[in-house]
């Protein structure tokens, strides 16, 4: 168990949503529905980290979404499926919602390679995130109800060792709590969203910590002999890109 990363676990446990709250309403913060943090930056793709539980909610979000009547697969096919009633729905599998995070990995004679530890939201052909939509400089995110703690909190996060720091360093700080840029920083916020937002930033805290924890425990188990190709080690275990578990 890495002690560390268990004090860090017990202090975010024990974090007060008020005075989270308290920060939030002191920074201020409303979405301006930009898009930027959904969107790549430069030749930088968008990487927001997703739990395995969160790939597969979203997952079964875009599965019980209706469909223009076919599907994009991630091999570029099209899958036309349709329910009893006739409707048609998408069919999605672990690609189409997450890619293994970037880090660590290199660009071997037959693609990627190498070992990383955390899924990262799927990106477009831009870079931008697959959920993504825009209308006339108006942003939206397609899976808005299921999508990631990381996206519901940003752009503020907490500051405890093994939790993320999304988009770079923060711009803002108050408290425990650390706010990175965002155009709509400094607007004003009401105290019922404010907690709101502290209660989830709390529980994204918590997560985090609890996922760093048990990928570093995953990572022990399962290390030797898992060197072909790329291998995602997250909090379930040692991991293929399509989201299979290895077995050793």
């Amino acid at each position: 168990m890495n002690e560390p990363l268990v004090a860090e676990l017990e202090a975010a446990r024990a974090l007060e949503v008020e005075a989270l709250a308290d920060a939030i309403e002191s920074i201020g913060f409303s979405c301006t529905r930009c898009g930027a943090c959904c969107r790549g930056h430069g030749e930088e793709a968008h990487t927001a980290t997703v739990f395995p539980d969160e790939v597969r909610q979203v997952g079964a979000a875009l599965e019980a979404a209706p469909d223009d009547g076919a599907s994009t697969d991630t091999d570029g096919a099209r899958n036309d499926n349709r329910d009893a009633e006739g409707e048609t729905t998408a069919d999605y599998d672990w690609r189409d919602v997450a890619r293994p995070m970037p880090y660590g990995l290199t660009e071997g004679e037959d693609g990627l390679e190498g070992e990383t530890f955390e899924w990262a939201l799927q990106t477009d052909g831009c870079g931008d995130c697959t959920f993504y939509t825009e209308s006339d400089g108006v942003g939206a995110c397609t899976v808005h109800e299921s999508r990631p703690l990381i996206c519901q909190t940003y752009p503020f996060s907490v500051a405890l060792e093994g939790t993320s720091q999304p988009l770079g360093e923060p711009v803002d700080e108050a408290g425990m709590v650390r706010a990175h840029e965002c155009e709509g920083l400094g607007a004003d916020i009401s105290r019922a969203d404010a907690v709101a937002l502290a209660r989830t930033l709390k529980r994204r805290a918590v997560r985090e910590l609890e996922e760093a924890i048990a990928v570093l425990e995953q990572y022990d188990a399962h290390s030797e002999g898992n060197t072909d190709g790329v291998v995602v080690y997250d909090s379930e275990g040692a991991k293929r890109p399509d989201g299979r578990p290895i077995t050793d």
